[in-house]
């Protein structure tokens, strides 16, 4: 392991080099016989959830400063979900870092997202442990800004939930008509499956998306479609097809 390498991925050098190695070493590597004695990033990743949690709510608070508290505690459920964490991991390849066990490792434990967030959170607390607020603080707004951007730039669109509910009210009161989802490509072993939905409206493709279960992939698509769909009028939508 290059801790060169790394670091630069990661955009962060670490002042404590044993920090960096035990938020990315899992408890399956710690028990082998031979790491006995190294750290896991357990305890890591429970201060770094503290931490995440401090910082968004405190970006969120002093970017959106008329928002009630439930439309913040929105946004936050969003931005610090497993989902969000795992994707924000991929990003950083972070999964060809990890110290695994043969377990792990022969179960395709770099693909998993709930491995890949908690390394995340791990890597969290290191950094504030290293270097402090500050540090992290940086290092989270780095890591999640397509996201936090993502929010800054349409806060109505994400401050719903159930974006299916939302776009078929809005279908159903414009057009009269229900949005039509496609899967149109799945990626990725059976365990580890990326899936791209559509949504139509009135034969348009309104909105496509992308998730690790069709579920989420629809309600990624329906965001975008509403995003869009709010905007339009009912002619709009349908004739933008024809366009």
């Amino acid at each position: 392991m290059k801790i060169h390498d790394i670091q630069g991925t990661l955009g962060y050098a670490f002042k404590q080099d044993t920090l960096l190695l035990e938020a990315l070493t899992h408890r399956s590597f710690a028990q082998t016989s031979e790491h006995a004695t190294a750290e896991n990033n357990e305890r890591l990743e429970f201060l770094g959830d503290a931490v995440l949690g401090l910082v968004i709510s405190e970006s969120l608070v002093a970017t959106f400063p008329t928002c009630t508290e439930g439309e913040l505690s929105q946004f936050k459920a969003g931005l610090v979900s497993r989902a969000t964490l795992a994707r924000a991991a991929g990003r950083l390849a972070l999964g060809k870092w990890l110290r695994l066990g043969r377990g792990e490792e022969a179960s395709s434990g770099r693909e998993k997202h709930s491995l890949l967030a908690n390394a995340l959170e791990a890597l969290i607390g290191a950094v504030y442990l290293d270097g402090g607020l500050g540090s992290a603080r940086h290092f989270i707004c780095r890591v999640l800004d397509t996201e936090l951007s993502d929010l800054r730039d349409r806060p109505d669109v994400s401050a719903g939930g159930d974006w299916k509910s939302r776009l078929q009210e809005w279908v159903h009161k414009h057009d009269g008509s229900s949005p039509l989802y496609r899967l149109v490509h799945e990626a990725g072993p059976d365990h580890q499956k990326v899936f791209n939905m559509t949504v139509e409206v009135c034969g348009h493709v309104m909105g496509r998306g992308e998730g690790f279960t069709k579920k989420e992939a629809e309600q990624r698509a329906a965001k975008q479609a509403f995003a869009q769909a709010s905007q339009s009028d009912s002619e709009t939508i349908r004739n933008s097809h024809d366009e």
